[in-house]
């Protein structure tokens, strides 16, 4: 299925990035990485959308940076879209949240933890926005089935199934790439967010670690194996980021990781 997202089309063979940091830290940094990003991107003819959470709700420990809040990320989110000229997309926690969001955002993301909620799939379903589900690090890949039928209840096509890592043991995720097919059975375009695949949650007590490392060889292996897009935290400084910093890589990454994925295009066709 071709999904329309702002001036882009995306899905059918139209492989796409979703690209940003994990958190919004300022306006000056959002710009700037999603001005960065979208050079990197136009270079490998890739379809960018900028994603950047104003709220990341489901941190570690009390005292974790979760960003700037709302009102204030929705407005560096419109600048970002009317300045840069990319789509946005953040996080939402909520249906009264996910209403208001549409109002600004391209693409409404349901976290990994909530993918289940019934009442926030189907407000972020009738927004009529695009809709980014991650699946949940405790489900299966058929089980997302429920939760397609959930959003498509609402007349909403317009839908993303993100892979993002099945919990393996205590404080680690393992990448199935079986969900890549299984996903794409109902005739949506499937993403590999390969940075929170490598993520190992509450790794570091009051924080999640990761292994950026690998970051590399699973995205290359997701894209071979047929996802239509990809998903990746990206960051100027990963180290000196407040959220998800051992699993978020620099441009100069970024930049050889597309380069590899437009030989892999190439090659499968």
């Amino acid at each position: 299925m071709v999904v329309d997202v702002g001036h882009l089309k995306v899905g059918e063979g139209r492989f796409f990035l979703i690209a940003g940091p994990c958190v919004i830290e300022s306006e000056l940094l959002a710009l700037a990485a999603a001005e960065t990003i979208a050079k990197i991107a136009a270079l490998h003819a890739l379809p960018f959308i900028f994603k950047s959470s104003y709220d990341k709700a489901n941190r570690s420990a009390i005292g974790s940076f979760r960003g700037m809040g709302m009102e204030a990320g929705l407005r560096i989110l419109q600048k970002v879209r009317s300045e840069v000229g990319v789509p946005v997309l953040s996080d939402v926690h909520s249906p009264q949240e996910a209403v208001a969001a549409a109002e600004v955002l391209d693409v409404l993301q349901i976290p990994a933890f909530l993918c289940r909620q019934t009442d926030l799939l189907v407000a972020a379903g009738q927004t009529g926005r695009v809709v980014n589900v991650k699946k949940g690090q405790f489900l299966s890949p058929w089980e997302m089935k429920n939760v397609v039928e959930k959003i498509e209840s609402t007349g909403n096509r317009r839908l993303f199934l993100t892979e993002r890592g099945t919990t393996f043991g205590y404080n680690n995720l393992v990448s199935d790439l079986r969900s890549l097919v299984i996903m794409r059975q109902w005739g949506y375009p499937v993403i590999f967010d390969g940075t929170h695949s490598v993520q190992l949650p509450g790794g570091g007590g009051t924080v999640s670690s990761g292994q950026r490392e690998f970051v590399r060889p699973l995205s290359r292996a997701a894209v071979a194996t047929g996802c239509e897009g990809l998903f990746l935290e990206v960051h100027p400084h990963p180290d000196e980021a407040p959220s998800d910093g051992p699993n978020m890589i620099d441009y100069t990454a970024l930049s050889e990781l597309l380069l590899e994925v437009r030989r892999i295009l190439d090659a499968v066709g």
